[in-house]
């Protein structure tokens, strides 16, 4: 099984497809920073670029991604799902 999504610091909660991810598919993810892979199990389709989450995120709690906050859920988020505007709150905007 290759990787089909990357973690780019050990503390994030999601991961960035780099291919598309399909429901119900087990995908092997790479942590960048320690050369490791972890396995979950996707409960939503996930686009190529979009996010994955890692483990459970609840709503109003920071999406770390490159070890940093990069905004808020807005809703609870499983692990598996899909994470993108419709429940995460950039920090930016």
């Amino acid at each position: 099984m290759s990787a089909k999504f990357f973690v780019h610091h050990v503390n994030d909660n999601v991961g960035v497809a780099v291919e598309d991810i399909g429901r119900g598919e087990e995908v092997q993810g790479w942590l960048m920073d320690n050369n490791t892979f972890i396995t979950i199990k996707a409960v939503s389709d996930i686009p190529l670029g979009h996010k994955i989450a890692l483990a459970p995120i609840a709503a109003g709690e920071k999406v770390v991604k490159y070890g940093e906050s990069i905004g808020r859920a807005t809703a609870s988020i499983g692990p598996g799902e899909h994470v993108h505007t419709h429940n995460l709150k950039s920090a930016r905007w």
